[in-house]
């Protein structure tokens, strides 16, 4: 029999009482555990984070609350094996791409543990500014006097964990975790070993797995959510009542319709050309392209556009797809053969707006029994002629959350702007150029629909951090479809955790807040 995993509510571990949801793998289908959370007193979470954890957590200094998450990664780190052996067989992952989830989650965690923050209990923003004769203003930021409800989506169950628990916890705010059901074992197996070693006040994190009913109902104005997953579900989380009634602070991260834009090659564009085509093949197979970050969009010059597409093809040949268990395989199964079959639906509907050019549902399979897997190859898509791409709405506004990219000829820099903003808003756009004049021309016409633009040149072809990865130290979201929200970004990520005030005093009294 299947154990099944408990919810940590109240600062206590609990079963739920219903049947719950099993748990596959989704290479070889046998199942892993069961996530229930029937019947639980989701009122009574809410209410112990308030009145027993928040006090606590908010007696301590931002020093000493970072001390604590020093512990976290502590016991984190010695249990990484564990970590890797669930993520193989719950997300189907091999080890480069588990580690970016797991490694990535824990060096966010260490990051925020490490900040140089004050040791007092609120922050300074900004300097003294003289409003009167005698009198000041000084602005402040003073930890929200409620709870943050923290939705994650199922791609990332440490990462995508680790980047809201740390600057909220770091903040004094107790946080509500729901992780998405399907990958909850991992962020289960990680919370636990932090809870269960007590470097953490009990309750400062809650854990409900499933899908339990009454959430957001819960919230109050002094509360917050945090939410990353699809435009369809974020905007149900917008109109529900209770976010509109109690005027909930919200941070929503949705889909994106990332892009790489090769620039024209005024010099020798070899060498971007090349480091292109290489992060293109590594977007689209890294975790099977289940990125929020992924390049969906690759804009080419016309003319490079059959150079472009030959790179990318003999370099998706050589990918390896099927069991992560296996030492050749490079690139495991999607996370569920319901995600790839949504994936299979998107792919069918964009066939029918672009040009095959690889097509990975006829890959070869390594290591894996029987049909009926989770395992797809990589899909590459085309649009040859930028007049015809400009008007192909399906191209620029859909997003297929797998390993699918489309290549798109432009015939001029204009052209690709307006492409690229048919994404209506996204998470990154990466640049490729060797002209400097060109590279900074095209980041600050690209900058306002984006959260961030990803510059290489043939300076760091060889040291960038790649487009799809998220550093702690800068700013994640993007603005329209991309949700509007902003994580991260160091000391910028605890401001969703605070609440800004202007204290006006004379300048004896304003000398207190240093």
């Amino acid at each position: 029999m299947i154990d099944k995993l408990q919810n940590y509510v109240s600062g206590n571990w609990v079963l739920g009482s219903g049947l719950g949801t099993v748990l596959t793998d989704p290479i070889l289908g046998s199942e892993l555990v069961t996530v229930d959370s029937y019947n639980l007193d989701i009122p009574e979470a809410f209410e112990f984070a308030r009145q027993r954890v928040k006090p606590e957590l908010g007696s301590h200094s931002f020093m000493q609350r970072a001390e604590m998450l020093s512990q976290a990664v502590k016991v984190l780190q010695a249990n990484r094996d564990k970590y890797f052996d669930i993520a193989t067989k719950n997300s189907a992952t091999v080890k480069t791409d588990s580690a970016i989830d797991i490694d990535g989650g824990i060096y966010t965690l260490n990051y925020y543990a490490k900040l140089s923050l004050t040791n007092k209990q609120y922050l300074l923003d900004g300097e003294t500014t003289k409003i009167g004769k005698e009198y000041y203003a000084k602005h402040i930021l003073t930890p929200i006097d409620g709870v943050a409800l923290c939705i994650n989506a199922f791609n990332f169950p440490s990462w995508g964990l680790w980047e809201k628990v740390a600057p909220a916890i770091l903040s004094g705010v107790p946080v509500i975790v729901k992780p998405a059901t399907v990958t909850a074992w991992l962020t289960h197996a990680m919370l636990k070993d932090v809870m269960d070693a007590k470097v953490l006040p009990a309750g400062a994190i809650s854990l409900i797995c499933g899908s339990p009913d009454g959430l957001i109902e819960q919230l109050r104005p002094n509360d917050v959510l945090s939410f990353t997953g699809s435009a369809e579900t974020a905007i149900q989380i917008k109109s529900h009542p209770n976010i509109n009634r109690s005027f909930i602070r919200c941070n929503l991260e949705t889909d994106s319709i990332n892009s790489a834009l090769l620039l024209p090659d005024e010099f020798s564009n070899d060498v971007c050309l090349q480091a292109l085509c290489t992060e293109v093949v590594r977007e689209m197979t890294v975790k099977s392209g289940q990125k929020c970050t992924a390049i969906r969009r690759v804009l080419v010059p016309a003319n490079r556009f059959e150079e472009v597409v030959s790179l990318i093809q003999s370099q998706l040949k050589k990918v390896n797809v099927g069991n992560p268990r296996h030492d050749s395989v490079t690139m495991g199964g999607l996370v569920s053969l319901k995600q790839k079959k949504y994936v299979l639906e998107g792919v069918d509907f964009l066939c029918s707006h672009a040009r095959v050019l690889f097509d990975g549902r006829d890959h070869r399979y390594i290591d894996v029994p029987g049909a009926n897997s989770s395992c797809l190859g990589p899909i590459l898509l085309g649009l040859p002629e930028g007049k015809i791409a400009l008007e192909e709405d399906a191209i620029h506004q859909t997003e297929v959350f797998g390993p699918v990219s489309t290549i798109i000829a432009y015939d001029n820099l204009i052209q690709a702007y307006q492409m690229i903003k048919r994404g209506q808003g996204s998470l990154v756009v990466s640049l490729y150029g060797d002209n400097i004049h060109q590279l900074q021309a095209t980041a600050l016409t690209l900058a306002n629909c984006h959260g961030k633009v990803h510059i290489v040149s043939p300076h760091c072809v060889s040291t960038h951090t790649g487009h799809g990865n998220v550093m702690p130290q800068s700013i994640h979201g993007g603005p329209g479809r991309a949700g509007g929200g902003q994580e991260l970004g160091a000391e910028r990520a605890l401001q969703f955790y605070h609440q800004k005030s202007v204290i006006q005093a004379h300048g004896t009294v304003l000398e207190w807040f240093q």
